[in-house]
């Protein structure tokens, strides 16, 4: 595991630091890979994370969420303390059991759904997988269907 101190930037509303260049490539050398995210872990301040390293305008960063970092919108300028390193382990998603029963009930909505980029398969799992009430997922999972049947919005999305 590599370790550097570097500022707390931020760019729109997203907080984040630059990984030095010889960290960067010691990770692309264990993920095998130097383009598209790559799952990291790390220590923040002494605080574990686990988070995707990212490119974006050209650059990779590192962004430091509210999750790793208390109040982390609030503390641009300040120097952080991390460690980083390749995360080889699966980063799955589990499929809500309510959700992979309305898709096998739905082949139409099931061929969109796997016809979907693994991130947006992700993204519909991760937020359906947070909901607590058998209530606000049986109409979660609802609306998800009918946006994957292409006449809804879901999740701040209008197009599946």
């Amino acid at each position: 595991m590599d370790s550097f101190s570097a500022t707390l930037e931020i760019i729109g509303i997203n907080p984040f630091v630059f990984v030095p260049e010889k960290i960067l490539q010691s990770i692309f050398d264990k993920a095998g890979k130097d383009k598209g995210a790559i799952p990291v872990y790390g220590k923040v301040n002494g605080k574990d994370y686990t988070q995707t390293l990212v490119r974006y305008a050209g650059d990779w960063r590192l962004y430091i969420n509210t999750i790793m970092l208390k109040d982390s919108p609030k503390r641009i300028g300040e120097t952080l303390d991390i460690s980083i390193d390749f995360d080889p382990k699966p980063r799955t998603v589990p499929m809500p059991p309510k959700r992979k029963k309305a898709l096998n009930e739905n082949p139409g909505a099931k061929k969109v759904f796997d016809a979907l980029p693994a991130s947006r398969q992700k993204e519909i799992n991760r937020y359906l997988g947070n909901l607590k009430t058998d209530e606000s997922i049986e109409r979660n999972v609802a609306k998800a269907i009918t946006h994957l049947l292409g006449k809804g919005s879901f999740a701040g999305r209008t197009e599946p």
